[in-house]
């Protein structure tokens, strides 16, 4: 028993010593977590109508706010830069560390005290299409989530972000799969007493698990917390670096509720049926560009600050092929069976039929940009590894303005329906990862994009391919094989013509030579015995 404990003990606190060991981590927790995330909503797609929905979804923006302005702001980019920085020096580490910590939890407590105050006021500038009922029952939920929430999430992403710092990534990985379970299990046994009450149970539950489930990585780490405010020049010195980041996710979250802000002008429903597919389109994005990126930035940041700039360019050329090569078939999957893919995620007893076509929609627009969407996260990290944060900012501060005013355009304007918002996401977010590419090539001194260039037009070629196969087979699948009024015939139906799309795809790329495919034979060829000290797993053998 001892010896079982301790090889759990030695798994759980592994430190990962390579870029693709620890993005397969990531990713394999992650999409464990995005799985039981879409089970929450389709479990509260049985209890509740979309109606209903976008009351519990519209009470997150103003904590959602919060968080990601104190934790995406501070912690989740510029915090491991900063953190190495201090090299051999623990003892020093830790107290400025500690100080850091002190100042953002102080910021915490003021934030949530004035927004509680001030909730009512702030909740009727972000959803103008409700009515009176609406807007108190939004304002109730969300002091609920401010107070009781929030704190959680935050001390447990600040857990997320040291123990990352030392490249273990497996519990806070796993953290929000129990964040997860705690809302399903709360819906499916409070729901039929409480109503959304039950919902918003789950998710204090939750939010408390997510924070106790990580405190063990403090014990475990080379670093003791202090009760301190020391050290305020260094601690000043981090928030002047971090200050183009914060207003970056300051402006994205504007964003966010500007979007929140014209769905509820449309109806009350849709900004259900936006959220449903965003977060859907969301699933591969998290899996593979936000994964890779948060797994990324410790390498980056060691390859930058050891002047292995050679080095740093071909891993930033080749990991963005590699992101396209798995992200196009995604992305011709996502938009060729949006509507079996909805009905199956979704496909609650209280979410009609209306609604699982709009939101269909809706995802296709999205994920016509899901390639461009997660090689953002990757090209962010990689300016921030540099401690250059301005650069992204400038771009995202010009991207948000632009989708701002292109989706104000569509829906104030020309007044179309929901699914003109993921459409100008769709077109922002790839003009954003273009500029980004291009700022990256001229900061490191040349990027091999002719390389890159040449393994994209492979990919899109070998994508066609594809289409031209898939789309068919699925129409005729599609009624005449598969009687999709089941649950079980949509999962083959999926399965099936997934397995089509991605043969058809694969013998395309090997017969034009694309590069990416060299890495999957790798990967396949080392199941069991893969070596994570080396960086260049992510190359393809040329």
């Amino acid at each position: 028993m001892n010896k079982l404990l301790t090889r759990t003990k030695d798994f759980v606190f592994a430190q990962q010593t390579g870029i693709l060991s620890s993005a397969l981590v990531i990713s394999s927790m992650l999409l464990l977590a995005r799985i039981f995330g879409l089970m929450r909503f389709r479990v509260m797609n049985n209890y509740f109508s979309k109606e209903e929905l976008a009351l519990y979804l519209a009470a997150f923006r103003i904590p959602d706010f919060v968080f990601e302005l104190l934790i995406s702001g501070a912690l989740s980019t510029t915090f491991i830069p900063f953190f190495q920085s201090f090299g051999s020096d623990k003892k020093k580490q830790s107290r400025v560390i500690s100080s850091l910590i002190s100042v953002i939890c102080i910021m915490l407590a003021l934030l949530v005290l004035i927004l509680y105050i001030t909730m009512p006021q702030v909740v009727r500038l972000t959803v103008i299409g409700f009515n009176e009922t609406e807007l108190l029952e939004v304002t109730r939920l969300s002091r609920i989530l401010l107070v009781a929430q929030l704190p959680f999430l935050v001390l447990g992403n600040i857990l997320t972000g040291l123990s990352q710092a030392y490249k273990r990534f497996m519990l806070p990985a796993f953290a929000p799969v129990i964040y997860n379970i705690g809302i399903v299990g709360s819906t499916i046994i409070l729901a039929p007493r409480l109503h959304l009450d039950a919902v918003i149970i789950g998710v204090v539950v939750g939010s408390g698990l997510f924070f106790a489930s990580q405190l063990p990585a403090l014990f475990t780490l080379d670093f003791r917390l202090y009760p301190t405010l020391t050290f305020v020049k260094e601690v000043n010195t981090f928030f002047k670096t971090i200050t183009p980041r914060i207003l970056t996710v300051l402006a994205a979250q504007i964003e966010a509720t500007i979007d929140q802000t014209l769905t509820t002008l449309i109806s009350t429903g849709a900004y259900t049926i936006f959220y449903f597919a965003q977060h859907l389109q969301l699933l591969p994005v998290s899996i593979i560009g936000m994964a890779f990126g948060q797994a990324s930035l410790p390498y980056l940041a060691e390859m930058y600050q050891s002047h292995k700039i050679n080095e740093l360019r071909k891993v930033i050329t080749d990991s963005l092929s590699n992101m396209f090569f798995v992200m196009m078939p995604v992305m011709l999957f996502f938009v060729v069976s949006r509507t079996p893919l909805v009905r199956l995620i979704y496909g609650g007893q209280r979410f009609d039929w209306t609604g699982t076509v709009l939101t269909a929609e809706t995802m296709s627009f999205f994920a016509f940009s899901l390639p461009f969407h997660s090689c953002y996260y990757f090209l962010t990290r990689c300016f921030y590894a540099a401690q250059n944060s301005r650069t992204p900012f400038i771009v995202s501060i010009c991207s948000i303005a632009g989708n701002a005013i292109l989706s104000y355009i569509a829906v104030g304007y020309m007044e179309l329906p929901v699914w003109s918002l993921g459409l100008t996401f769709s077109i922002t977010i790839i003009l954003q990862t273009l500029a980004l590419i291009f700022l990256l090539h001229i900061q490191l001194g040349g990027l091999l994009l002719k390389i890159f260039f040449k393994e994209l037009t492979k990919i899109s070629i070998a994508v066609l391919m594809a289409l031209m196969v898939m789309y068919p087979s699925q129409r005729i699948l599609d009624g005449l094989i598969f009687d999709t009024s089941r649950t079980i015939n949509l999962v083959l139906l999926m399965i099936t013509t997934g397995t089509i799309m991605t043969t058809v795809y694969l013998i395309a790329c090997w017969l034009l030579d694309a590069s990416g495919l060299f890495l999957i034979t790798r990967l396949l060829s080392k199941v069991g015995i893969l070596k994570n000290d080396d960086i260049h797993e992510l190359l393809p053998v040329q």
